[in-house]
C-alpha cells in the first residue's frame, strides 16, 4: 500500500456540478430550475428544451458526474488519500442541499469544494459560492451545525486539465484527410458570457477588457497551440471563439460565435477546423448539441471538414490533478509551504476568492471567500 496522504483538515471533497434532466418528464423541471426568479413561460422552456429531447431528454452531464466521481475515488484509494467525495448539482438531483445535509449528518466538518468549471466568471465561480451560501443557510435554519467550506482554486492552467486537451486536439488532427490536415484551423471555444460579465472576472484589479475569463482562456489556447507546434512542428493558426449565447439580443456577449466562425474561416480558404472545447470540463448538452450538432450541421452546410476534441472529463490525469490540487490547498491550510503547480503565463490561481471577484448584478452571500458570511 501507497503511504498515506494528509489531506487534513479537511475531511471530504465534495464535486459541486450544474445537473441535467435524466429523462423527458424531468426536462421542463429543470429548466425551471434554472431560469428560477426570470418570469420565463413553460411554453418557451419547452422550446428551448428540444435540444434535450433530441437527446432522449437526457443530457449526459450526470453520468459524466458519476465517471469522474469513480475516477476520483479510485486515484485517491490507489495514492492511500482517505477522503470521502461527494456530490451536488445546483439545478437537478442530487440537489446540493440535500448533499451538504448529508455530508454535515455524517460528521464532515471541512469540506473542500470540487465545481465543475475551470474559470473566473460569476456563473463559473462565484453563483456556485451564493448557491453554497443558500444551502448553508437552509442548513442554518434547520438547527443543524454548519460545517467549514473551501473551495480548490481555478485550475484551468494545471497540466493534468490542459495535457489531456492538447491530447485531443492531436487526435482530432490526425483524424482529418490527410490532404487537409496540415493546413487545418483550431478554433478553441467556451461559453460566450455578458462582455460585463467577462469585464468584472477575476478579482477586481484584473478586471478590464475581457478580465480574467477571457485572459485565462487566450492562456490555455496558446499552451495547447504550443503543444501541438511542439508535436507536430506545424504552427496551426487558432482563435479564441465562443458558443452557447442565452442572453436577449440587445445585451452584448462575447463574440465571435463559433457558427459565424466557420463561415468566415471558409469564406477565407481554411481547409479544415478542429473546434477545441477548452471552456468545459466533460462533454455535455452544450457540447453534444452546439458543437456536435448544431456547428457540425454549418460545417457540413459549407462543406468545409471539421473534427471535435474530446474535453478532459474523467481522464485520470484530471482526477490526479484533483488529488494535487487538494494536497496543496490542505497544506496551505496546516501552514505549510505548497509550491503550485500551474503552466503559462498567468500563474497559479488565488486560493481564497477576494472581495469584488466576479461581481454579482444584485449583492448576494457568497461562502467559500474572503467576504463570507459563514468564515
Amino acid at each position: 500500500m501507497p503511504d498515506a496522504l494528509d489531506a487534513t483538515p479537511y475531511d471530504a471533497l465534495l464535486l459541486l456540478s450544474f445537473g441535467g434532466p435524466e429523462g423527458p418528464d424531468d426536462v421542463v423541471p429543470f429548466l425551471e430550475n434554472v431560469t428560477r426568479g426570470r418570469g420565463i413561460p413553460k411554453e418557451r422552456l419547452k422550446e428551448v428544451g428540444q435540444h434535450y429531447f433530441l437527446f432522449g431528454g437526457v443530457s449526459p452531464i450526470n453520468d459524466q458526474n458519476r465517471a469522474l466521481l469513480d475516477a476520483l475515488r479510485e486515484d485517491f484509494a490507489g495514492h492511500g488519500l482517505d477522503l470521502p467525495v461527494y456530490w451536488g448539482n445546483r439545478n437537478w438531483a442530487p440537489y446540493l442541499t440535500d448533499t451538504l445535509r448529508e455530508m454535515v449528518r455524517d460528521g464532515r466538518r471541512r469540506i473542500l469544494v470540487l465545481a465543475t468549471s475551470a474559470y473566473a466568471s460569476y456563473s463559473g465561480c462565484r453563483q456556485y459560492r451564493e448557491n453554497l451560501a443558500d444551502s448553508l443557510a437552509a442548513l442554518e435554519a434547520e438547527g443543524l451545525d454548519l460545517p467549514k467550506i473551501d473551495k480548490l482554486r481555478h485550475y484551468f492552467n494545471h497540466p493534468g486539465f490542459v495535457e489531456p486537451m492538447a491530447d485531443g486536439v492531436l487526435e482530432s488532427l490526425a483524424a482529418l484527410p490527410e490532404e487537409v490536415r496540415d493546413g487545418a484551423h483550431i478554433a478553441f471555444t467556451t461559453h460566450s458570457i455578458p462582455v460585463s460579465a467577462a469585464d468584472t472576472s477575476g478579482p477586481a484589479e484584473e478586471h478590464g477588457d475581457g478580465g480574467a475569463y477571457v485572459r485565462q482562456h487566450l492562456d490555455v489556447a496558446r499552451l495547447i497551440a504550443d503543444a501541438v507546434r511542439e508535436r507536430t512542428g506545424i504552427d496551426h493558426p487558432w482563435q479564441l471563439v465562443y458558443q452557447s449565447r442565452s442572453g436577449a439580443p440587445h445585451i452584448p456577449w462575447l463574440e465571435p460565435d463559433i457558427c459565424d466562425h466557420l463561415e468566415e474561416r471558409h469564406a477565407a480558404g481554411v481547409p479544415a477546423v478542429v473546434m477545441a472545447p477548452i471552456g468545459f470540463v466533460s462533454d455535455h448538452m452544450e457540447v453534444l448539441y452546439d458543437l456536435d450538432t448544431e456547428a457540425k450541421a454549418k460545417a457540413e452546410e459549407l462543406g468545409l471538414p471539421v473534427r471535435r476534441s474530446a474535453t478532459v472529463g474523467a481522464d485520470p490525469r484530471f482526477a490526479a490533478a484533483i488529488r494535487d490540487l487538494v494536497l496543496e490547498r490542505a497544506a496551505v491550510e496546516r501552514g505549510q509551504g505548497a509550491t503550485p503547480c500551474a503552466l503559462g503565463a498567468l500563474g497559479p490561481s488565488h486560493h481564497l476568492c477576494p472581495v469584488g471577484c466576479c461581481p454579482a448584478r444584485a449583492p448576494r452571500p457568497a461562502a467559500a471567500g474572503a467576504d463570507s458570511p459563514y468564515a
